[in-house]
């Protein structure tokens, strides 16, 4: 197929673009165009910023509210795709079948994060523009938000999400 979905996001600190991969990770690809298509991300928060590690956004509106979301989807972790810098994942529980709108961009090659280590974290695209954004995003100063670390202490948010 080689469908190539392309995605603009403009964040409180700048802009990036990411691609999709529906052909390794449908399911996953498919879930995560369908929030972004629904406005789901709209200020919603990175809501947390390891650096060297990840930065991770899609269930926390500003005031660390959480979103209600869809049902999980299926861990498509085992598609041959590797959770190096810049690529994107789902985030998930303990529960490799649990992911639904919260997703994390590698700021390293995260070989832990690979199947079949822990069920694995499935990998569904790539920021290929913006990258500049992302290491600044992986700069801010964090505290611990209730029960929550790793929060950024200035909202960084998401403001739109289209599909280019």
């Amino acid at each position: 197929m080689n469908e190539i979905i392309i995605l603009a996001l403009t964040t409180s600190l700048g802009n990036f673009e990411i691609e999709l991969y529906p052909d390794q990770a449908p399911v996953t690809s498919a879930n995560f165009l369908e929030y972004a298509e629904e406005g789901f991300f709209e200020n919603v928060l990175f809501h947390r910023v390891i650096p060297g590690f990840v930065i991770q956004g899609g269930g926390f509106e500003i005031g660390m509210e959480q979103k209600p979301t869809k049902d999980p989807i299926i861990n498509e972790a085992d598609n041959g795709l590797k959770n190096e810098k810049y690529t994107l994942s789902m985030a998930r529980t303990s529960e490799p079948n649990s992911a639904t709108s919260q997703f994390f961009i590698n700021l390293s090659d995260n070989k832990s994060l690979d199947y079949p280590s822990m069920g694995g974290y499935a990998v569904f695209g790539k920021v290929i523009s913006g990258q500049e954004v992302i290491d600044e995003i992986a700069k801010v100063d964090t505290a611990n938000a209730g029960y929550h670390q790793d929060v950024p202490i200035e909202d960084v948010y998401i403001i739109s999400v289209e599909k280019k």
